[in-house]
């Protein structure tokens, strides 16, 4: 498709409609172009920047601050043949700098306003910083304690999860994705991830379709219904099939029952492991596979680039399949304002991430999250005045393990330990005693008896217990 001579293209005009743009824009797209928009990676590289100028990349993850992002999009938008500008992703789970409670700790507040806030500050401030898209929310329900994601979700309530999932689509999105200070959320991992048997991440999923339908999808279908602009596929088989190349989750129920118009990514490297899996012999069979069942862009696979161009050659994937994809994928990075608005402002940045007014809504979101089990004796509050306190436990002055699991740019620098907290709320004549007791993991007993000591000396002793950042999360089971 050509413009005539001193005419602006359609798809570079912002009067003319999102459709209208998307359709002019495809049009002018060679194959290879349309299949880089369909291909998502991780960082930066020379090769990778070669591949942007060349238009065979649509999306980067794990790039963020807005000088890095600025750099990376003026390769896209100023370099490359029709200057189609990159969707940057990156985890923002429970805070981008200022750091919220967990996901699970969110949703112990019962409070769906104070989660929709929280994301809501995420999102501006990645948002500042030249993120456009965030992983999140995941919305797994999950009940079995070994599952180390259990930190990332809501739950194992049904209702209770969808309540939080529309919650946090709408915190992320706002009404406006094109605002300075929205993200385009994508709930995950569909589906059913959180059933893994054993707790295992990753690990198989065997359960009815009534338990499918009344506990695992309903909050998907929540954050759908909220308008959250993309999804993305699980790692893990539905009663032997894998979510990324399973076409009765991803079109039946996804596109047909809810009526889901945004795209679908896949989990990392997800598709490629579709050999891993048992159902795809090779990266042609795994792409075909999961390109039909449903998932419009690779993430980090590297499966889709290597494999469309010949699946298209040969017949076996049509390229109106590709344009499908390459439709829902500029779709949304239309809606986002990329287009117009490719680059951040540094100084911007500077001023809204970690600003007073957002580390107060942080302080008191973390105030509703507290779940207090047992106040045997009406011992709590404790009085400020008290003559002595034992401070106990190696996670009472540790600085990393209150940030959480994907605490993304969280600085465990700007951290109050819980015994910082204690001195600086007690009496300057209350005496405040610390033993770490022990390491968080391991058998020595070797810290025992100064911690004993110092419970013994004070009139109170606070111990503090639990686990260390690194013993929730993906792959923590």
């Amino acid at each position: 498709m050509k413009t005539p001579k001193g005419e602006k293209p359609i798809y570079l005009d912002p009067n003319q409609p999102i459709d209208r743009r998307v359709e002019d824009l495809l049009g002018r797209m060679t194959l290879e172009e349309k299949i880089g928009q369909m291909c998502q990676y991780s960082g930066i590289t020379k090769e990778y920047e070669e591949m942007i100028r060349n238009g065979r990349i649509g999306s980067l993850l794990n790039v963020f601050s807005a000088e890095e992002t600025n750099r990376v999009q003026k390769i896209a938008v100023e370099k490359s043949r029709l200057g189609i500008p990159l969707i940057f992703g990156l985890d923002v789970l429970h805070g981008y700098k200022t750091i919220f409670p967990i996901p699970l700790g969110l949703a112990s507040t019962w409070d769906p306003e104070a989660a929709r806030k929280a994301a809501s500050i995420a999102a501006a401030e990645a948002r500042a910083d030249g993120v456009h898209w965030t992983f999140a929310p995941m919305v797994d329900i999950a009940r079995d304690p070994r599952w180390g994601r259990v930190a990332e979700g809501a739950g194992e309530d049904p209702y209770l999860g969808s309540v939080m999932a529309r919650a946090l689509v709408e915190g992320y999105q706002g009404t406006d994705l094109s605002a300075p200070n929205a993200l385009v959320a994508c709930p995950k991992h569909y589906v059913a991830y959180g059933g893994a048997e054993g707790g295992r991440d990753y690990n198989t999923v065997d359960i009815s379709e009534r338990t499918l339908r009344e506990i695992y999808l309903p909050p998907f279908k929540a954050a759908v219904e909220a308008g959250a602009g993309t999804i993305m596929s699980a790692f893990n088989d539905l009663n032997g099939i894998p979510a990324s190349a399973n076409p009765y989750t991803l079109k039946t129920i996804l596109r047909n029952e809810w009526g889901f118009e945004g795209f679908v990514v896949s989990d990392w490297n997800a598709i490629g492991e579709l050999i891993n899996h048992g159902i795809a012999e090779n990266i042609f069979e795994a792409a075909e596979k999961s390109l039909k069942a449903g998932v419009d862009m690779d993430m980090q696979g590297d499966v889709y680039r290597r494999s469309l161009l010949k699946l298209v050659e040969e017949g076996r994937i049509s390229e109106d399949r590709i344009n499908e994809a390459v439709k829902r994928i500029l779709k949304i990075k239309f809606k986002l304002g990329l287009f117009e608005h490719p680059y951040v402002d540094p100084e911007h940045a500077k001023k809204v991430i970690k600003c007073r007014e957002r580390l107060e809504a942080a302080l008191e979101i973390a105030r509703k999250s507290i779940v207090l089990l047992k106040n045997e004796g009406s011992i709590l509050p404790l009085s400020k005045d008290i003559n002595s306190i034992a401070v106990i436990g190696p996670l009472a002055n540790d600085k990393e393990a209150p940030l959480g699991p994907w605490s993304c740019l969280g600085d465990p620098r700007d951290v109050v330990t819980v015994l910082e907290g204690i001195k600086s709320k007690v009496s300057p004549k209350t005496k405040v005693l610390y033993a770490k007791g022990c390491e968080i993991e391991g058998s020595s007993t070797e810290g025992f008896e100064e911690a004993v000591r110092a419970a013994k000396e004070c009139k109170v002793a606070i111990v503090v217990v639990g686990e260390g950042r690194d013993m929730s999360g993906e792959a923590a089971c």
